[in-house]
């Protein structure tokens, strides 16, 4: 199966859905994104698209709805969770500005101190 984002104002997700990988296929078996933008352009009526994929090799990340279609960098980007984050222009994944501890236990983030927060 195939996964599309359909794109709404301000270039945000706003559904995503699967579409059997047939549809794709183009006259040489080919898969095309092309083919199922048109197979859900018809199917719904909406003609703004975009292919995503579960293992993140289609546009850096799968799309979510609320996620942002950066065109530019050609990726989807989720919802900044913090202020203070930053985006890793690789991953197109937020960041927190000190890394998360590597020592086996659980943490949330603090906005206000800036740091993880054991969690008890």
């Amino acid at each position: 199966m195939a996964s599309f984002a359909k794109i709404g104002l301000n270039s945000k997700v706003i559904e995503v859905l699967s579409v059997h990988n047939n549809e794709l296929l183009d006259s040489n078996g080919v898969e095309q994104e092309v083919n199922g933008i048109d197979f859900l352009t018809k199917l719904t009526g909406y003609p703004v698209w975009k292919q995503t994929s579960y293992n993140n090799n289609i546009r850096k990340n799968h799309a979510g709805i609320g996620y942002t279609y950066d065109e530019d960098r050609d990726a989807f980007i989720p919802k900044k969770p913090f202020n203070s984050w930053v985006l890793n222009e690789d991953t197109c994944r937020w960041e927190a500005p000190v890394a998360y501890p590597d020592d086996g236990n659980k943490y949330n983030w603090n906005e206000s101190a800036l740091s993880w927060d054991l969690v008890e």
